[in-house]
């Protein structure tokens, strides 16, 4: 039996790795044919079809080519050209995808900026991207405005539903503009010189600097994420794909799109998720796939039972993040008869795909593929935060069972390229050398991962400072200086702690104060400061904080510590109660260890 099920393994594998294959084929980094060339390929074979609906319209096929261009051509007569960046700032809605695939018509570049952003972190990623012109919607330019202090440059602000009383002489009413825009598709000419090489968006993650770095979605990774999730989804003209994702990330932005508007199905968006809504919002739309992140499924599995939560058309869930613990109750407790986990990130170049729906692997690569597939794994020093090198210089591979950091060999072709950032010194940081050669070069994930014999991966967690929280990472550099500010706060160290039936880590921080802590004031602060998933969910006082000869805080210490009271002098608040954070029982701290009680 175990060898009939291996061979079974094995066909599954590489029937659902053909169809993503033969859909990336057409893409190398030298083509002329853009991501916009995909969608308007598409256009021409289903125009009649619906294509993307949300919650205040739908439009077909061809309607959603005609709104692109009109954003194509808006563009054109603002004087952007090949090459230039505008910024994106909207919530989930037809107009958003219609924005950036317009632009990319014309040539010009699209930064998708993270609607949950505020202040200076906003102001930065505004900056870093060099535009001096900004597309919002009548949700987010209010948070643009409040960032203009912190931006050195002129900045023109376009916004989607602006009353007239709200316009200025650098605030402007974006949809008479586009309305009064041609329809027709702007000549290709205009984006000539652009290769798969060209940059389509830029797309931010979270650093250890402490900002949002802006990773480089070339044309091609673009494309390669919407067709391979077209092909390996096996989706056609009658699926239905709901995505509650925000645009800003690939996840929702390209991979929970590719499966709809390549394949000529229709793509459902949703502003945000809601456990309540979701199920019958899933039944009324006819979806046949959706597409997540772990979070949404815990979300989901945490939610009380309803009457219609299997009473739909699902086929295939597809994401990434799900833990194995979620989803051995989410599959049968929602019908959902596959499960496509998928790892990725929006910068790299390695991604492994789990075709077999094996419960907990993030994919597998079987091991007469794995000189064709990037992967690896090498043993990794947990003190340093570097790869072992052995006496002549070379990293060593960690073996099956043992934890190690995933790499992906660099090379001059569309599966193997590496984009970097718009910040070239933080692209470098991310490139390893002489790793098993020497001069050869290999991406680092900056994630620890394991493999069994089998060839599933397995996700660990991430090197470093920066973790996840509500399927956000979260950098606890930029925490701590954001915080570092708040009153009577000398010194903070900020860090993630584990909760247990919790995706990712908990916010935690640890302050040096020049008095008792005052926890409605920094409460204040911190709302103020901090989008929603990066607030500290607990917090503790410090005499003094330990650093080490760099002056880097230690924090081994605080993580083993935990948010236990007993184990920390002076106690633990948690995030609540009518001064922002209460002191934290034994007892409350018991309720969140259950799951009774959800951060």
């Amino acid at each position: 039996m175990g060898l009939i099920a291996d061979i079974r393994r094995d066909v599954r594998f590489a029937k659902g790795l053909s169809r993503l294959l033969k859909r990336i084929k057409p893409v190398s980094l030298d083509s002329l044919d853009l991501v916009c060339d995909d969608v308007e390929e598409a256009v021409d074979k289903f125009g009649d079809r619906i294509a993307v609906e949300d919650e205040r319209r739908a439009v077909s096929y061809r309607e959603f080519d005609q709104l692109a261009n009109r954003f194509g051509h808006w563009a054109r007569g603002r004087n952007l050209k090949r090459g230039d960046v505008i910024a994106l700032m909207m919530c989930n809605r037809v107009e958003y995808l219609a924005a950036w695939v317009g632009f990319s018509k014309v040539g010009v570049t699209t930064a998708l900026i993270n609607t949950n952003l505020t202040g200076q972190a906003l102001a930065h990623c505004i900056a870093i991207a060099n535009t001096s012109q900004v597309v919002a919607d009548e949700t987010c330019w209010k948070q643009v405005e409040e960032a203009r202090p912190f931006i050195d440059r002129h900045l023109m602000l376009w916004v989607l539903g602006l009353n007239d009383a709200d316009e200025t002489s650098d605030r402007r009413d974006l949809d008479k503009p586009v309305r009064g825009a041609s329809s027709v598709r702007p000549p290709r000419n205009l984006r000539h010189g652009l290769t798969n090489r060209s940059t389509a968006l830029l797309i931010y993650t979270s650093g250890t600097t402490g900002l949002p770095k802006a990773a480089r979605v070339t044309h091609a990774r673009a494309r390669t994420y919407m067709r391979a999730f077209a092909g390996c989804t096996e989706a056609t003209e009658k699926d239905v794909t709901f995505n509650v994702l925000p645009l800003y990330h690939s996840t929702g932005g390209l991979v929970g799109v590719g499966p709809a508007l390549l394949n000529g199905g229709r793509l459902v968006l949703r502003k945000r998720f809601s456990s309540t809504n979701f199920w019958p919002d899933v039944k009324a739309s006819g979806a046949t796939l959706f597409v997540y992140i772990g979070e949404l499924c815990r979300y989901l599995v945490n939610a009380p039972e309803t009457p219609g939560e299997r009473d739909h058309k699902l086929r295939l869930a597809y994401g990434n993040g799900m833990r194995p613990d979620v989803w051995e109750e989410f599959q049968p407790r929602f019908n959902i008869p596959r499960v496509l986990e998928f790892y990725g990130s929006t910068e790299g170049n390695v991604s492994v795909f789990n075709f077999d729906g094996k419960m907990g692997a993030i994919g597998r690569v079987p091991g007469f593929l794995k000189k064709q597939i990037n992967i690896r794994l090498v043993e990794f020093d947990l003190d340093t935060e570097l790869p072992v090198r052995g006496s002549d210089g070379l990293c060593r591979l960690a073996r099956p069972g043992e934890i190690g950091e995933a790499i992906g060999l660099i090379a001059d072709d569309n599966r193997h390229d590496f984009s970097g950032y718009a910040d070239k010194a933080a692209s470098q940081k991310k490139v390893l050398t002489d790793v098993f050669k020497k001069g050869d070069r290999w991406f680092r994930t900056g994630d620890l991962m394991r493999q069994d014999r089998q060839g599933y991966f397995y996700f660990v967690d991430r090197i470093g400072d920066t973790f996840r929280w509500k399927g956000e990472n979260v950098s606890t550099a930029e925490v701590e200086q954001r915080l570092a500010d708040a009153p009577g706060v000398k010194e903070v160290v900020a860090y993630g702690v584990p909760v247990p039936g919790q995706e990712g880590k908990a916010g935690m921080v640890a302050l040096v104060t020049d008095g008792k802590f005052e926890p409605a004031a920094f409460a204040e602060w911190v709302d103020r400061e901090l989008p929603t998933y990066a607030r500290p969910c607990f917090v503790r006082q410090l005499k003094a904080a330990d650093t080490t000869g760099t002056f880097k805080y230690r924090k081994s210490d605080l993580v083993a510590d935990g948010f236990d009271p007993d184990r920390v002098p002076g106690g633990v608040w948690v995030k609540g109660g009518k001064n922002g954070y209460t002191k934290l029982s034994a007892k409350a701290r018991e309720a969140i260890l259950t799951g009774e009680t959800r951060l």
